[in-house]
């Protein structure tokens, strides 16, 4: 952990910040402070930085300028401190690994090769009951369902006690009893005082689930980054303006309470056919 007094500086700091790869900025012209118990939907079409803006709060993507603080330190520095699900896991389900051992693999940060003992044991239990899976802990991680997998995945980023949770599109391919358990852990987490990020192409979790929107715009142009098109709290930066700004369509559709733009497909999220589908009290 670290000696900065967590609940006295923001959770995430941001103020012109960029990040990229190779000294290309995918996401630029970031500034906003987030306290503590704040989550934030991420929102954005592809292109727009989400994964990018995610992982440079990781240390994983390279600072290009501005400045970037998680609870006081350079986003390398607060690691410790933070949690992440990843878009795209890497899981060989092949390898005889049960859900206990997937999970303990977030402790090595801090044990490395060193036994659990009974506070790393208690730890992952604790974890699974968390995410629903306390009574498959010795199941094959193969043999889980794959919702139940991203949610064995989603103990493991827990299981360190992180206080900054970096979630990037969990709940792709979730059936509604997996989505319900996460949505809550999601409110749960907030609720004492940790601070979430989740990346999302679906605004139900935003409204279910988060206390701030962050809508990001890809670049105009062809390597042009992506930015800001608005950020606050929910009732207030979500607007029919901002999703069209960030979208890049003036031609979005109101039904009922359902915001859409033309070419949706069921593809990847990676497709730029992909749609935005809203959902709007």
């Amino acid at each position: 952990m670290t000696d900065a007094p967590i609940d006295a500086t923001p959770a995430v700091r941001l103020s012109g910040a960029a990040f990229g790869y190779a000294g290309v900025a995918r996401v630029s012209d970031l500034t906003l402070d987030l306290t503590p118990g704040s989550a934030v939907a991420l929102i954005g079409p592809n292109g727009s930085g989400k994964s990018t803006l995610l992982r440079g709060l990781l240390g994983l993507a390279d600072q290009l300028s501005g400045e970037a603080q998680i609870f006081g330190l350079t986003p390398a520095a607060a690691r410790p401190l933070i949690g992440s699900l990843p878009q795209s896991d890497a899981r060989d389900t092949a390898l005889p690994l049960t859900v206990r051992q997937v999970v303990a693999m977030g402790l090595y940060r801090t044990l490395g090769l060193r036994p659990l003992g009974r506070a790393g044991r208690a730890a992952v239990t604790d974890a699974l009951e968390r995410v629903g899976l306390g009574p498959y802990a010795d199941r094959h991680f193969g043999e889980l369902s794959g919702g139940q997998q991203q949610r064995a995945i989603l103990a493991r980023a827990l299981v360190a006690d992180p206080q900054l949770l970096l979630l990037d599109e969990p709940f792709n391919g979730l059936d509604r009893e997996n989505r319900d358990v996460l949505l809550q852990l999601v409110r749960d987490l907030r609720d004492e005082g940790r601070t979430v990020l989740v990346s999302t192409h679906d605004l139900e979790i935003a409204q279910q689930s988060c206390t701030h929107v962050l809508l990001l715009a890809a670049g105009h142009a062809p390597g042009e980054p992506g930015h800001p098109a608005s950020f606050g709290r929910l009732d207030e930066a979500l607007t029919l303006e901002a999703v069209q700004h960030a979208f890049h369509d003036a031609t979005v559709e109101i039904d009922q309470h359902t915001i859409t733009t033309p070419g949706h497909t069921d593809a990847p999220d990676d497709d730029p056919g992909r749609r935005a589908m809203f959902e709007i009290d």
